[in-house]
């Protein structure tokens, strides 16, 4: 557990301190990091962007191997998002036998709206969603919940997977060498962070301003 708050806090070095101690245990833990930060609902605030680019970096002058690297984390952002799915799924399901009245006439009523999202963009929201903290989290349970099909949801989840890993990872890697890099890495890191999260906390905005009018209207 104090390796895990390590990581979120000061990734870079925790990193570092874990592969030189055990390499193993270093693959080990980035699986779960990525699977738990994809698959569990209530870890949307592991580090995922900035892990994948810390990995990438340290794997460069390391024995963190990054032709092992990059397929394991592949594996564990398909398999976070397939459980996150069922999850989903099974909930939906529950939710549909339900014979109660907020639900079958509240909940569902947003459950159809949201399937329908999906069948309009379910594939688009899959692949971008993945690159988005937070969003990422979310976006397959509520995928599972609307009955998004399966084998459609497996193939863009593939498909993100493939291209969110080797794209920080590989940054990383390539990058993390250079001197301007290793000495303004904090900086990279916590860049990362903001960059991405900014779309999330626009649209957040967006959202509560279109409400507000709308009640004033």
């Amino acid at each position: 557990m104090n390796e895990l708050f390590e990581l979120v806090l000061h990734t870079d070095a925790a990193l570092m301190r874990i592969v030189a101690s055990n390499l193993t245990e270093a693959y080990v833990i980035l699986f779960l990091i990525i699977f738990s930060e994809t698959g569990l609902l209530f870890f949307p605030f592991l580090p995922g962007d900035g892990l994948l680019f810390s990995a990438g970096v340290i794997s460069a002058s390391t024995a963190l191997n990054i032709v092992w690297l990059v397929p394991i984390l592949i594996l564990a952002a398909i398999l976070g998002n397939l459980t996150n799915y069922f999850v989903g799924a099974y909930f939906g399901k529950s939710l549909e036998r339900s014979n109660n009245r907020f639900v079958t006439g509240h909940l569902m009523r947003y459950i159809i709206q949201t399937r329908h999202f999906y069948d309009k963009h379910g594939g688009k929201s899959i692949v971008i969603g993945r690159f988005f903290p937070v969003i990422r989290t979310y976006i397959p349970f509520m995928a599972g919940l609307s009955g998004f099909k399966h084998h459609i949801f497996v193939i863009y989840t593939i498909l993100g997977s493939v291209l969110w890993v080797p794209f920080f990872t590989l940054t990383g890697y390539f990058i993390g060498e250079n001197d301007w890099v290793k000495n303004n890495f904090l900086v990279i890191f916590l860049g990362l962070i903001i960059v991405t999260l900014l779309p999330f906390f626009y649209n957040v905005l967006k959202l509560l301003f279109s409400r507000i009018l709308r009640k004033k209207k």
